[in-house]
């Protein structure tokens, strides 16, 4: 079937797709976990589908390739008006000085739009949306619920933001008439588009796993993040349901949402969903979940922590509305005690008689404790140390220093790698490494820093392998980048 032009040139636009006409979508920064999985899901609903990124390499670009997507290297103006595409989808990293960005900006001469809003036109339209928000466990709340649809029998659409275990890909379309579950991101949507992607998502099911001041290079307080979260749950329709943090101060301060129905989920009495009998040890994690006072189901399962056993039980919640209006109970968690998990979530990189490592994509204070108390509970005993790498655009100011500070202060050790992209901001708003290392010593941490990653590791692999290094260790790597590589070099040093 022939392509059709479906708006004007030249202009940011909202898609407008309708069934049976195809268009050819360009996708700036393709190989992003995100745009990837974005574009694999526009090429699945049958799109001609293109695009390019400045790192084109395995594993995403094979995903690529294998659905029939064209890869090109780097941004080329030139090129790009040769290709021709009906709509660009700028991602999130794009800024201006891009020459692609410029030359449409310039030119006006394709439509543009961010991969929110194009998500929404041309994927989520019409579909039951079960959005998954937070400041933290979004993805593996999102794995979670997509995971229990599927386990169900049904055939969810899902789009989530990590490389998840289970299911075994990061985006599928499903079935037009069951659930669609979606990561929704609080961060912004473009650099046109300074909405929260999530408010683009039109949610039916409105997960809202906790609340915290996060994203300070977007966000100028708590109160900030508050009101685009309420603009969210504003978006609930009446016969929708928000899911609820019920244990979070934050969440309650949004107040009681009259125009949709609301479930709260949590540790405390008066929460719906209820977790209770929560126990961990070396051998996993135990709890029970009860609805409105009667047994839901006991749970045991490898993931670590009362954090997931919440994540579990929001998406549990979320998953069993979305399918069983008002009874959620209807949806069975058997399926739970064989979930394995996102990748670099608490993911165990080795486990000898000596060593544990563990990569994680923590990076709020927040998330390193509550990961730091679940390895304590998890391997008593044992040496406690904490690698991060202060590098998302909070964790690289000095806003939540001090939370940081206490959160490590968990571990026995602590190395700390040099602020991430340090030129791009002054030394009073930039995450003081040596600060940090100071304070934790007066607590009586074993506490280092580095002025490269490379450093970190040298001072890691000389502190901690050895004949001299006896008592098990478990050493949790925090970063949401790659951490130049040194995780899988400090795996290898501990194997020898």
């Amino acid at each position: 079937m022939p392509q059709k032009r479906l708006f004007a040139r030249g202009q940011v636009c909202n898609v407008r797709a309708h069934a049976g006409e195809t268009m050819k979508l360009y996708f700036m920064g393709i190989c992003g976990t995100a745009m990837g999985n974005a574009a694999l899901l526009a090429r699945a609903a049958g799109h001609d589908v293109l695009g390019a990124d400045t790192g084109v390499y395995p594993p995403m670009s094979d995903v690529l390739a294998a659905a029939g997507i064209t890869l090109h290297e780097g941004y080329d103006a030139a090129r790009l008006q040769k290709l021709a595409p009906d709509l660009v989808i700028v991602g999130n990293a794009m800024s201006r000085g891009n020459e692609e960005v410029e030359w449409l900006l310039d030119t006006r001469a394709v439509p543009f739009t961010s991969l929110p809003a194009m998500l929404h036109d041309l994927v989520l339209k019409g579909r039951r949306n079960l959005v998954v928000c937070g400041t933290h466990g979004k993805t593996t709340t999102t794995a979670l619920a997509a995971f229990l649809l599927r386990a169900a029998g049904r055939d969810p659409g899902f789009l989530i933001g990590g490389v998840p275990q289970d299911p075994p890909v990061g985006a599928h379309l499903g079935a037009a008439a069951d659930p669609f579950v979606i990561e929704g991101d609080e961060y912004d949507s473009a650099f046109f588009d300074k909405r929260s992607k999530f408010i683009h998502y039109a949610p039916h099911v409105a997960v809202l796993n906790n609340l915290e001041f996060d994203h300070a290079d977007i966000f100028r307080d708590l109160q900030d993040i508050k009101r685009t979260f309420t603009h969210l749950a504003r978006i609930v329709p009446r016969n929708g349901w928000v899911v609820a943090n019920g244990d979070d101060e934050n969440l309650r301060a949004l107040g009681p949402m009259a125009w949709t129905r609301v479930v709260r989920v949590g540790l405390g009495e008066a929460n719906d969903t209820r977790i209770v009998d929560f126990k961990e040890s070396g051998a996993g994690a135990e709890f029970s979940l009860l609805w409105r006072g009667a047994h839901w189901a006991r749970v045991a399962w490898a993931l670590p922590g009362i954090y997931n056993a919440r994540n579990a039980a929001m998406a549990a919640t979320a998953a069993g509305l979305a399918l069983h209006p008002g009874e959620p109970t209807a949806l069975p968690l058997a399926a739970l005690a064989r979930f394995r998990g996102v990748k670099r979530r608490q993911e165990v990189r080795l486990s000898n008689a000596r060593f544990t490592v563990i990569e994680d994509f923590g990076h709020h204070p927040t998330a390193l404790a509550e990961t730091l108390r679940s390895f304590r509970a998890r391997h008593p005993g044992a040496v406690l140390t904490a690698v991060f790498e202060p590098r998302s655009n909070t964790a690289r100011q000095k806003t939540l220093q001090d939370d940081f500070t206490r959160a490590l202060a968990l571990a026995d050790s602590v190395y700390l790698g040099p602020v991430n992209r340090p030129e791009k901001l002054s030394a009073e708003e930039r995450f003081d490494p040596e600060t940090v290392v100071r304070e934790l010593r007066a607590k009586g941490v074993d506490a280092h820093c580095a002025e490269s990653n490379a450093a970190v590791l040298e001072k890691l692999v000389a502190h901690t392998t050895g004949p001299h290094a006896v008592r098990p260790r478990v050493v949790a790597f925090f970063s949401n980048g790659s951490f130049d590589g040194i995780i899988g070099k400090f795996v290898a040093a501990a194997q020898g």
